[in-house]
């Protein structure tokens, strides 16, 4: 047998020569080039491009905008068919199609203008008070709604769906309100005292479906729907008792809180935004500091992502369970406060908290239970809520229609897969969105 048959032909038993590495690398190279390079041109795609491309692709912020944009047409279409003057030039809409155009055009400009009048601006104001009106209103809806959004999120990042907001919320408003006309204390202590007490009674209503959580592995949301009851009926029982109901009064209302107790307003007595505004943007830096930068924060999230990983990694799941009950509840307390301390009500009644403690699950999802996505969603349902007043007074739309197209948003959010099928958004980004929103995010 010759020489060069006796040479083994196979790379795993010779190297290959230096030539054809060479050879090799530069056809890997080539390859790899046209493979990256868009189209035949051989030209790299421009800067502009790139950001359309990465614009319309299905991330969180073009998701959540498109979402806004299909619950305004969808609400502008709840809007037409429920307005029988409108909807009658639909019948004869072959003969003149330009009235049904123009009426419809009219209603929803007219209804969407006044929700923008409503909430944010009016230039047609006549005064630096009714110029700052609606976003006052705003601000005013919008402090109580960061407290129970920012409950309900730092519950599910570890793990725990605290249907109970409106529970806490409501033992919260209790103990506030109780703090505030029977204890008598001077201006500044008397209001840190009542927020205290606002934010302890949500926190004791939040440790009892944890430490059943975490001793008896009961599920926490039948615990916190149940305790809503207790609380909602607690409240109705407390307000006609002897010392707690108004002497002047025969309804279901309690003595007012003392002025020392209230919160003082941003903008002056002629507008009705006050501090909680601001103790909820300090809340959620804090809850994005304790999420983010703290220890706990960080078992929290190990805890919310793999329970039986974080206890075999040496995480104490029961403790952790109570304290973010606990930090949950005293959040939804918070909240609660905000509803008899500031500028909404003075005295307890049987729906003083109103629904603050259920829009606060809408807005942690629609905040994608990051805290201060919570704190911009809980600014636009506030300005919704501000809006709507005025829409209703000026439009004749019902205020039920606010409602409707907040759950909308919300609807569209949580449908990722939807938007990116309407709009024809990337394939690529939505999946990745999609099973972000799969893992709680």
């Amino acid at each position: 047998m010759s020489e060069r048959n006796s040479q083994p032909s196979s790379p795993d038993k010779e190297p290959a020569t230096e030539d054809q590495a060479t050879h090799t690398a530069l056809g890997n190279t080539e390859r790899a080039e046209a493979a990256t390079t868009p189209g035949e041109s051989g030209q790299r795609p421009t800067l502009g491009r790139l950001f359309l491309e990465n614009l319309w692709a299905a991330n969180t912020f073009t998701v959540t905008l498109l979402s806004l944009v299909l619950a305004m047409v969808v609400g502008a279409v709840l809007m037409i068919i429920s307005d029988q003057e409108v909807l009658a030039t639909y019948g004869y809409i072959t003969a003149r199609p330009s009235d049904a155009i123009n009426a419809s055009w009219t209603l929803v400009s007219e209804a969407y203008a006044n929700l923008f009048k409503g909430s944010v601006f009016d230039p047609a104001a006549s005064s630096v008070n009714a110029a700052l009106s609606p976003i006052s209103e705003t601000l005013t809806y919008t402090a109580p709604l960061v407290f129970t959004g920012l409950s309900v999120a730092l519950a599910f990042r570890g793990g725990l769906f605290n249907i109970g907001a409106q529970g806490q919320a409501t033992m919260g408003v209790i103990l506030a309100a109780l703090a505030g006309f029977l204890l008598p204390l001077p201006p500044g202590l008397h209001l840190l005292v009542a927020v205290l007490a606002g934010a302890l009674g949500g926190a004791i209503w939040g440790f009892i479906p944890g430490i059943l959580k975490a001793r008896t592995g009961a599920h926490e949301v039948i615990n916190t729907i149940m305790l809503n009851y207790i609380a909602v009926y607690f409240l109705t029982w407390l307000i006609v008792q002897s010392g707690v109901q108004d002497p002047n009064r025969t309804d279901a209302i309690s003595r007012p809180v003392d002025a020392s107790a209230q919160l003082p307003r941003l903008f002056g007595d002629g507008l009705r935004a006050h501090a909680g505004i601001i103790l909820a943007v300090l809340a959620t830096w804090a809850v994005a500091w304790l999420l983010n930068r703290s220890t706990l924060g960080f078992e929290l999230r190990a805890v919310g992502a793999n329970p039986d990983a974080a206890r075999t990694a040496g995480i104490s799941v029961t403790r952790t369970y109570v304290l973010i009950m606990v930090f949950a509840g005293a959040l939804a307390g918070l909240g609660g406060s905000q509803m008899v301390l500031g500028t909404t009500a003075a005295a307890l009644t049987p729906l003083v908290v109103a629904q603050i403690g259920f829009d606060g699950i809408l807005v942690a999802l629609l905040g994608r239970v990051k805290p201060w996505g919570v704190a911009l969603a809980a600014l636009l349902f506030g300005a919704l809520q501000a809006g709507g007043n005025r829409m209703q007074s000026y439009s004749g739309i019902s205020l039920e229609l606010v409602t409707v197209l907040q759950a909308l948003i919300v609807i569209f959010i949580a449908a990722p897969a939807l938007v990116k099928a309407i709009f024809q958004l990337r394939a690529a980004r939505a999946a990745r969105l999609q099973t972000s929103l799969a893992k709680g995010w």
